[in-house]
């Protein structure tokens, strides 16, 4: 059972316990008349009539007591109370079984991301944050970068997250800790994201704010049909960016794992290429790449 300390406020009515762990993600503020029925922490703790107020926050579960109870006669049943539960429910939510999320990880031909796949949807479409700043409106990924210095950048698609390292460190270091970090954040009701997620069938017309021609329709057709399925399930993301009807050049945007990886040109050359020169020889002579 991991310990729980226990350390005294500016305000005698409230008591903290603190773990040696996060318990949640954001923080958490309950009352009596609060919904308490997927927290079985506050169950507990609520059947004392002293108890006013619990809350949740980082490490630690502070509780405010009514007045006429000391703590000296009532700290010592809180404690244990917290301990038991925190030990069956590590995250303060009641994990119940139909509703876990099973997380597990997969490498991905650019070994610089490690893809963690979910059982269950996260987002309808897929997100894209490069970086720590552009986070805010994301706060799965943004978790992400503020558990772990190294994670330089987070795609989010469908039923997975795809985390981009840097060289510090290698996958086979961190991968179980943060298979575990993103299981417990969506275990305990983390937001994947605030953001509008981009839709899959023409990513490439929201960002340059157009609809495709007529033969830019008919290459990103190939692309979803025959390519995306694969790409996709390497944890990247390629759609048609631009195509240059003068030379028969069809321009890629390259996301996600895709992005930055040592054998995308490879592939884009020996794969994707020869794809739409078979299915399209009148209006694609070659490809090529451009990091998202």
């Amino acid at each position: 059972m991991r310990p729980i300390i226990i350390e005294p406020t500016e305000n005698p009515k409230v008591m903290k316990f603190v773990a040696d762990y996060n318990l949640i993600p954001g923080s958490l503020e309950l009352d009596r008349n609060s919904d308490i029925k997927e927290i079985p922490l506050a169950q507990e703790l609520f059947k004392y009539p002293f108890v006013e107020r619990v809350f949740v926050t980082a490490n630690f579960i502070a509780v405010a007591k009514q007045e006429g109870v000391e703590w000296e006669n009532v700290i010592g049943p809180l404690k244990e109370i917290i301990q038991n539960e925190l030990a069956a429910n590590p995250r303060i939510y009641l994990q119940k079984k139909n509703e876990e999320y099973l997380i597990y990880a997969e490498m991905t031909p650019n070994p610089m991301v490690m893809k963690f796949v979910s059982n269950t949807q996260l987002i309808d479409g897929f997100i894209e944050v490069k970086s720590p700043e552009e986070a805010a409106e994301v706060p799965l990924a943004k978790a992400i970068f503020d558990e772990y210095d190294f994670a330089k950048e987070v795609f989010i698609s469908d039923n997975f997250v795809a985390v981009t390292k840097n060289v510090s460190v290698e996958w086979h270091e961190v991968m179980v800790k943060m298979r575990t970090f993103v299981a417990e954040y969506l275990q305990s009701g983390g937001v994947v994201s605030n953001a509008v997620a981009q839709k899959h069938a023409s990513p490439a017309a929201t960002i340059m704010n157009r609809e495709y021609t007529e033969d830019e329709q008919k290459i990103s057709d190939i692309l979803n049909e025959y390519v995306a399925p694969a790409v996709e399930g390497d944890g990247g993301k390629i759609s048609l960016m631009e195509y240059d009807a003068e030379t028969k050049t069809a321009k890629m945007l390259m996301q996600g794992a895709c992005s930055g990886c040592p054998s995308s040109t490879a592939t884009l050359k020996g794969g994707i290429e020869n794809i739409l020169k078979q299915f399209l020889p009148e209006l694609v002579e070659k490809v090529e790449a451009v990091n998202g």
